[in-house]
């Protein structure tokens, strides 16, 4: 599993990320004010500069007044429609 900001999965999370704030008319300012931070703070995690972790993402789906499932929903379809699949990883099974 890649952990790098540049990852396409985590790219296309932004992007909606992004997308969502732009469509319920929030400025990056105004995100920042509602998350009690920076607006340096809000473009640095839109540019995937710094990683948003699960918390951060709930926080700002909050902050935008989406419900975080809507946020997630919408990242996986695109996803389903880029033709990426979810990954299974293998467990060790006990004997």
């Amino acid at each position: 599993m890649c952990l790098s900001t540049y990852n396409t999965d985590y790219q296309l999370l932004l992007s909606v990320l992004k997308t969502a704030r732009k469509r319920m008319g929030v400025s990056q300012v105004d995100l920042a004010e509602r998350l009690g931070n920076t607006q340096t703070f809000v473009s640095k995690c839109e540019r995937g500069e710094r990683r948003i972790d699960a918390v951060e993402l709930v926080e700002f789906a909050e902050a935008l007044g989406v419900p975080s499932i809507e946020l997630l929903s919408e990242y996986l379809e695109q996803r389903s429609r880029q033709g990426r699949l979810p990954r299974v990883r293998k467990t060790k099974r006990s004997r």
